[in-house]
């Protein structure tokens, strides 16, 4: 088993470089870079520490099975969360897709429904409207949508999505830097 691939790997996969690593774990980016090219090996208390910071515990790290990705969610594998009193109905498709580069989203409007207002962010958002049309409040600006339309903005302002039809409304959403 090659350690010091398997340990940049999950690096990479954790998006952290050697550097920012090392600052984590207490140990220098050469070090890192010696542990990742096999050129040396960490005590057990540093090797722990290595895993823990990168989220997977030694019985994970030496699993031989390889861990397969899955590609294909259902139904079932969603999360509803209903809020009656702003009228409107959350589905994640994507189980922890909070932890994910991206979070996709289902949003059903009752008539006269509102999402939240949210802060300003680092997020980017893209919007499609399946069915009705709703507006978007993006600081100052009201921007509207209807069936087969779709909107992407960067949320540097505080804004919010509103229900614009006279019935139900169903967008989907998808953000980055998850803030849904």
């Amino acid at each position: 088993m090659d350690i010091g691939e398997k340990l940049r790997n999950l690096r990479v996969q954790k998006n952290l470089t050697q550097e920012e690593l090392g600052e984590r774990t207490d140990l220098t980016k050469g070090y890192i870079s010696q542990l990742e090219r096999d050129l040396s090996s960490p005590s057990m208390e540093t090797f722990f520490n290595i895993l823990e910071v990168l989220g997977v515990t030694p019985e994970q790290f030496f699993s031989e099975r390889t861990l397969e990705q899955k590609i294909v969610y259902k139904d079932e594998d969603s999360t509803l969360y209903y809020d009656e009193e702003n009228g409107y109905e959350l589905k994640w498709l994507i189980p922890e897709s909070n932890e994910k580069e991206m979070e996709p989203i289902l949003l059903t409007f009752e008539k006269d429904g509102q999402y939240k207002t949210f802060e300003p962010s680092l997020s980017e958002t893209f919007i499609y409207v399946i069915d009705g049309s709703v507006s978007l409040i993006l600081g100052e600006a009201t921007y509207s949508a209807k069936k087969g339309q779709a909107m992407y903005y960067q949320a540097t302002e505080p804004h919010q999505l509103i229900n614009h039809s006279k019935g139900k409304s169903r967008v989907l959403i998808v953000a980055t830097e998850s803030y849904l």
